[in-house]
């Protein structure tokens, strides 16, 4: 086993937003796990897909901001306060939701959202996906040359996952234009009111539908039990802001991604343009190639852990490099080579283990839709820009700012 020092840290800026793959392939020929510096926070970054898949099932790694907080105090010398710092809802919200959690406190929440987000209800959501995508692409057609990204990807997940819990159609937009805001948000007092907002929002809204029950997913979380058990206010606004973000943002970079890559492998969009039912495998490749969820929620060692003959020390952070491990070539042959035809199954792009992702289903059949209907409507379809002048934002997710191009 080794330990990193901190001679060894690699500085992930600039380089690595742009195109993080040749990044992940250097780091992975000193090893499957690396000492790195990324926005300014030394880490450990899983890389090897077989390190990746062990280390997102590992009891040893926990999530949560006390122990981001113990982390901070380890490296400051600074003790924590003895008593817990007041949050306010909109905080707690961003902080305390089902992705920062634990077992046995996850175990117990996934029970219940389970039983409110069932393969049924993202089943019957077909009909009116497929509607809301020929609405969008309806728009589109007199444009010519439009953002892609703008006037189609984000529209439709933010229209899907709002009806599907419940958000008025009024109210869609604003909401579209909280959870954007809260993705760039530089500075903490920002992103606090931002979050406030929409936690007094959420808060109106949860009340609003135990007096009026729907047929929408808040209706069904406020009506999950477990025997006695239930999801408390504050679990009840965290989740529906957890659904409503990982399930907008995410699924609109993978469609915008997914395309992208069709664009730049004109083989791949003729063979896909041919046959169709190359399209279920072509949204895996897609989310094998370049998908959005580029890392994992932020975890910390609890303890010492080994994963991939490196020994990380306790009070560590740790992120699991999913767009590298699904980069691995040791798990996948020739793995930069984009191949819609490529044996399906195996890539960690939603996740492993505990916190693999509920929404997958949703998202592969938004982007199965979208794409679909999208080349089914135009015959031409080519970037309105070079691929230089495109621009990536990442943090968690990786996605383009825009995607131009021209419809005929």
């Amino acid at each position: 086993m080794s330990e990193g020092t901190a001679q060894e840290l690699d500085q992930l800026g600039e380089e690595f937003v742009r195109d993080p793959y040749p990044v992940y392939a250097r780091l992975r020929e000193r090893g499957p796990v690396a000492h790195v510096v990324l926005a300014g926070t030394p880490m450990w970054l899983v890389l090897g897909y077989t390190e990746a898949r062990a280390a997102l099932t590992k009891p040893e790694l926990v999530k949560g901001p006390e122990w981001a907080a113990r982390v901070v105090a380890a490296r400051t010398g600074v003790e924590q306060a003895e008593r817990p710092v007041e949050r306010s809802l909109g905080q707690r919200m961003l902080v305390e939701h089902m992705l920062n959690t634990n077992p046995p406190h996850h175990t117990r929440l996934r029970k219940l959202v389970a039983k409110a987000f069932t393969a049924r209800q993202v089943q019957a959501l077909r009909p009116r996906i497929e509607h809301t995508v020929e609405r969008l692409l309806g728009d589109l057609a007199p444009q010519g040359e439009v953002d892609l990204l703008k006037a189609f990807a984000f529209p439709l997940p933010l229209t899907v996952i709002s009806e599907m819990i419940g958000v008025p159609e009024a109210d869609q937009a604003v909401f579209g234009a909280w959870s954007n805001a809260l993705t760039v948000a530089m500075q903490p007092g920002e992103m606090q009111r931002i979050a406030d907002e929409m936690a007094d929002y959420l808060t109106g809204l949860i009340a609003s539908k135990r007096s009026n029950p729907a047929d929408d997913l808040i209706t069904g979380l406020i009506q999950a039990r477990d025997e006695e058990d239930r999801l408390s206010e504050h679990e009840l606004v965290s989740m529906v802001f957890q659904l409503l973000v990982a399930g907008y943002e995410t699924t609109a970079h993978l469609i915008g991604n997914g395309v992208l890559a069709l664009l730049r492998h004109p083989d791949q969009f003729a063979a896909l343009r041919a046959d169709r039912a190359l399209l279920a495998g072509a949204v895996e490749e897609f989310s094998r190639y370049d998908n959005s969820l580029h890392l994992s929620t932020l975890s910390v060692t609890a303890e010492p852990v080994e994963i991939g003959g490196v020994l990380i020390p306790a009070d560590e952070f740790v992120l699991v490099a999913l767009g590298s491990a699904n980069h691995d070539p040791a798990r996948f042959d020739d793995p930069e080579r984009f191949d819609i035809r490529r044996q399906p199954g195996g890539h960690l792009a939603f996740g492993h283990g505990i916190h693999h992702c509920m929404g997958a289903p949703l998202a592969r059949m938004q982007t199965e839709l979208a794409v679909g209907a999208l080349i089914e409507r135009f015959d031409r379809i080519e970037l309105a820009v070079s691929p230089e002048e495109l621009r990536y934002e990442m943090n968690l997710t990786r996605g383009l700012e825009s995607l131009p191009v021209r419809l005929g």
